[in-house]
């Protein structure tokens, strides 16, 4: 597959959410791409990093996923870079066992990851998701069926599910799709414990296989990120053996 956009017959494309694809992968670009398509989307596919970074930084998509393991440049090398010149919202596609990768990549500025093989409904709410925390200013219209989110407020925490936009002593906090599910799980029920598997259901609404490390990962980081506007934060208590819950005192 060559590195151009693919095609879609309406001519209302220009109104369109653009989702970049970026993967070696032939079949997972034309599968994803006609899936996101049927969904109102539009979509540019490129199967080189050295050209999707070009592209990316010349005509800027809304939101971008990335495969890491691509020859040439891989996943990381092109947030890397990318990240130098823009801060468009990336979803990194990884492997189930790439912890040290998942975390390298949120280091650097990925927003949200999935593990392969994942599924296309999962995919598409972690995009509508980032979609409505990163662009404000055209928030997508709610689903069928859906219902507004009212902003939780616990203590010095703010949380906005319709923006995915969350503050601590009115500073904001920059979480994932993922962290952000986890967080709000535990705030709309404060001191209450929630088990690891809950909070999975939480934030995986999916029959999509997470094991346990993988929440414990996410609550690490979270934490790091609020001590890192609060250096005494603590409002995410850990019950060994129990699991998480969250303090508004």
């Amino acid at each position: 597959m060559e590195n151009e956009p693919a095609t879609g017959p309406s001519p209302q494309a220009d109104d369109r959410t653009v989702i970049a694809l970026v993967d070696d992968d032939r079949n997972i670009l034309t599968t994803v791409s006609i899936a996101l398509q049927a969904e109102g989307f539009a979509t540019r596919v490129y199967s080189d990093g050295e050209a999707a970074l070009s592209a990316l930084l010349h005509n800027p998509p809304d939101l971008a996923i990335f495969d890491i393991k691509m020859p040439k440049m891989d996943g990381m090398e092109l947030l890397r870079r990318l990240r130098e010149r823009s801060s468009l919202p990336v979803i990194f596609l990884t492997s189930k066992d790439d912890e040290q990768d998942e975390e390298a990549g949120f280091q650097m500025g990925a927003d949200d990851y999935i593990a392969k093989p994942f599924s296309l409904r999962l995919l598409l709410a972690r995009i509508r998701a980032i979609l409505r925390r990163s662009d404000a200013r055209r928030p997508l219209p709610l689903e069928p069926g859906e219902s507004p989110v009212e902003i939780i407020e616990r203590g010095r925490l703010r949380m906005d599910p319709a923006r995915h936009h969350v503050t601590w002593d009115d500073r904001p906090v920059s979480l994932t799709v993922t962290e952000f599910l986890l967080l709000e799980a535990l705030a709309l029920h404060p001191g209450v414990i929630k088990s690891r598997n809950q909070l999975m259901d939480a934030a995986y609404p999916d029959d999509v296989f997470v094991d346990d490390r993988t929440v414990d990962s996410h609550i690490k980081r979270m934490r790091r990120k609020f001590r890192s506007v609060d250096g005494t934060f603590s409002a995410i208590e850990t019950l060994y053996g129990a699991g998480y819950s969250f303090s508004d005192g």
